[in-house]
């Protein structure tokens, strides 16, 4: 339970550690995790030796493909911190986590260019209501002043931004920083503390200046202390810490510290800001909607695979959870706890237990528990947490093994994948009869294939999926279909003549008869209609055939030899011949396409759109986005396959699209011949 210990929050913390690709989170983790004595070694990124990012898949692309989860002490209380992915192909992985953290820090290069990664992470932590501290990284590096920082940072954020410090510059270099609510200086020395001196005589009136603009922020929220300053007063610092905690709180402000975490300059200040200005479990748990006096109530932010088996990463929001405890999950599935573990990187460490509201502990063997369920040990204590809505899949393979009977271990390999990282959606398309595995780009399928081969055994080949291509009739055509052959005993008879004619786009199929005086018996017209959809499945061209009318018009029939059979191959024979005449046309599937991406980018776009046969319907502003432009477009769905990849690359990696079915349309042309060459009535030719 957190509990406030001379005005401040004390008891467990979990908080999340976000931010763009290569923003520094892993080497920031590594550097908490040295500076408060949790390693004796601080490890590097490049030297592949950090806590975090331990996974194979980690280091061999040398970035966060997941969660990395490590708890620490720090002045007698216990952090937990969740480092989550920067890319965006594997940023969902975190969704589910970030809900039940009770802050996050957002990691930020001093670049300018890297804002619209930083507007998604805002935005992202703004639908969840979660406070937030902006850390710039590498600040030793940065280049211009922390105005011009501010500057081109405020935009991205829904909260004003409130320095907390600003640098002490030597020759055009940060070497340390003074903090404005202490108003004390901090001299940076390498993998060491911080050295405490004066405020250089030549930093006073800059971060006099600097000092008021931040209580003037914060008296935007406290009249108290907007008299204080109005009066020319100078404020207690129990107060500025008070109003600070306050405001971070209730999500009024984003304070905003400096630092650099490969040098371990700033980690303390960060570390006493987080322990003297986030709120705990209590306000987190309020915020979820859980009752504070649940006998026990949690959170599943992650799943993991490790060598011990499934390891289900849980928040504790309320009462207590022991090993052995039965509990129940808002999915309605019941699993019996078998061993509580806390997380290290890729090492569990089986603890006794119990764990109590605020820790973050893995529970192992919760089967048939995902990750964003409730767990409560009473059902009728169950919260009614929301996880807000992740993107869309954008990119998806087929999915085929070497061997039929691994059909069954793929299954169930790509369960457990799924468990750990529901951004994974595999879907069967009825249409092409493939198994589809969708994700956030050609990266994020990468890595899942690798994890399915080096996890779970199984080796899977990934290709193109096919697209779902069809066909249909330009003009009206009629022919006959008899079908008669004569055997030893009962002879074969059905005789049909069939119209058929298009239909409007996307109407189907439809069915009728104009058969008077019993020419085709009224028993063998349901035969018929079974033979035209039978044909109907593979057109002239190759294809599902689509939009057509047919109607049975006449025929006979034979008293001994005709059958149901005999009439449904009639109707077949009688479609290949009208088919023939009535002039097959292939159909391909357009999709609705709405493209989000910064502004400037926005040109480019619509060259890729017109470069990929799209018609551009329109583009205006982001709703709620500052700086980004929604395009709208109508796209062949073969056309997409590839589009996030072109996508990303022309908007440094931010870029993303939704789409959904809208219509199919003629293809006609050397483009129409190829798919037919390769997919339809003359794949396998030649």
């Amino acid at each position: 339970m957190t509990e406030t210990t001379g005005g401040r929050p004390s008891g467990p913390r979990c908080i999340a550690l976000v931010g763009p690709y290569q923003s520094g989170k892993t080497t920031l983790l590594e550097a908490i995790l040295h500076r408060t004595g949790a390693i004796s070694r601080m490890g590097s990124v490049k030297e592949g030796n950090t806590v975090g990012d331990a996974s194979a898949a980690a280091r061999a692309h040398g970035m966060s493909v997941e969660v990395n989860v490590a708890s620490t002490e720090f002045l007698g209380d216990t952090y937990t911190f969740i480092d989550c992915p920067g890319s965006v192909e594997f940023a969902e992985d975190a969704r589910a986590a970030l809900v039940a953290c009770d802050a996050a820090v957002v990691v930020m290069e001093p670049d300018p260019k890297k804002v619209p990664a930083l507007q998604l992470i805002l935005k992202q932590l703004d639908e969840i209501g979660l406070p937030r501290l902006i850390f710039i990284n590498k600040i030793d590096k940065a280049e211009g002043g922390v105005r011009d920082m501010l500057a081109w940072l405020q935009p991205a954020s829904s909260q004003p931004l409130v320095l907390r410090q600003i640098p002490i510059w030597k020759n055009g270099i940060a070497i340390g920083t003074v903090d404005l609510a202490l108003e004390r200086a901090y001299i940076y020395r390498e993998h060491a503390p911080s050295e405490v001196v004066e405020i250089p005589a030549e930093e006073k009136d800059r971060e006099a200046e600097a000092r008021f603009e931040m209580l003037e922020k914060l008296a935007d929220y406290d009249d108290e202390l907007l008299e204080t300053l109005l009066s020319d007063m100078e404020p207690p610092t129990d107060k500025i810490f008070e109003d600070l905690h306050k405001e971070l709180a209730e999500g009024l402000i984003t304070p905003v510290l400096l630092g650099s975490a490969e040098n371990e300059n700033g980690i303390l200040r960060l570390m006493k800001a987080l322990r003297h200005d986030v709120d705990g479990i209590e306000r987190t748990a309020a915020r979820l909607g859980v009752d504070p006096e649940a006998k026990g109530v949690g959170w599943v932010m992650k799943t993991f695979y490790l060598q011990q088996g499934k390891m289900s990463l849980v928040r504790v929001l309320a009462g207590s959870l022991s090993d052995g405890d039965t509990v129940h999950a808002s999915g309605g599935n019941s699993a019996r706890i078998g061993g509580l573990f806390t997380l290290f990187g890729q090492e569990a460490r089986k603890i006794s237990g119990p764990a109590r509201a605020g820790d973050a502990i893995a529970l192992g063997r919760l089967e048939g528990i995902g990750t964003g369920e409730a767990i409560s040990l009473d059902k009728a204590e169950l919260p009614d947490i929301a996880v807000p809505p992740g993107p869309q899949p954008v990119y998806g393979m087929a999915l085929t093994v070497s061997d039929r009977k691994d059909e069954v271990k793929l299954t169930g390999a790509l369960a457990k994948l799924m468990e750990e990282d529901p951004a994974l959606v595999l879907k069967h398309d009825p249409d092409t009869g493939e198994m589809v595995l969708w994700g956030q780009g050609e990266m994020h399928l990468r890595v899942a294939l690798e994890k399915l081969k080096e996890k779970f055994g199984v080796s899977a080949e990934a290709h193109p999926r096919r697209i779902a291509y069809k066909e249909t009739i330009r003009k009206p055509a009629r022919a006959r279909g008899r079908h008669k052959k004569q055997t030893g005993g009962h002879g074969q008879y059905g005789d049909v003549i069939l119209s058929i004619r298009p239909l409007g786009r996307g109407e189907g199929f439809a069915f009728s008869d104009t058969i008077t005086g019993g020419v085709v018996p009224k028993q063998y017209i349901p035969a018929v209609e079974a033979g035209v959809k039978e044909y109907n499945e593979r057109g002239p061209l190759g294809f599902p055939v689509v939009d057509i009318a047919v109607t049975l018009e006449d025929g006979s029939y034979h008293t001994v030899d005709s059958s149901e059979l005999a009439f449904k191959l009639a109707a077949r024979l009688a479609m290949s011949e009208a088919m023939k005449e009535a002039s097959p046309v292939l159909l391909e599937p357009i999709v609705h396409v709405k493209i989000h991406v910064p502004s400037e980018a926005t040109s480019k776009v619509t060259q890729i759109v017109s470069a990929h046969r799209g018609q551009i319907l329109g583009f205006a502003p982001r709703e709620g986005w500052t700086g980004w432009d929604t395009v709208e477009a109508h796209m062949p769905e073969a056309e997409i396959a590839d589009l996030i990849v072109e996508l990303r690359s022309a908007t440094a990696g931010v870029g993303t699209f939704e789409f959904a079915f809208d219509h199919m349309q003629e293809l006609t042309g050397k483009l129409a011949e190829d798919v037919i060459r390769r997919f339809g009535a003359g794949a396998g030719e030649g």
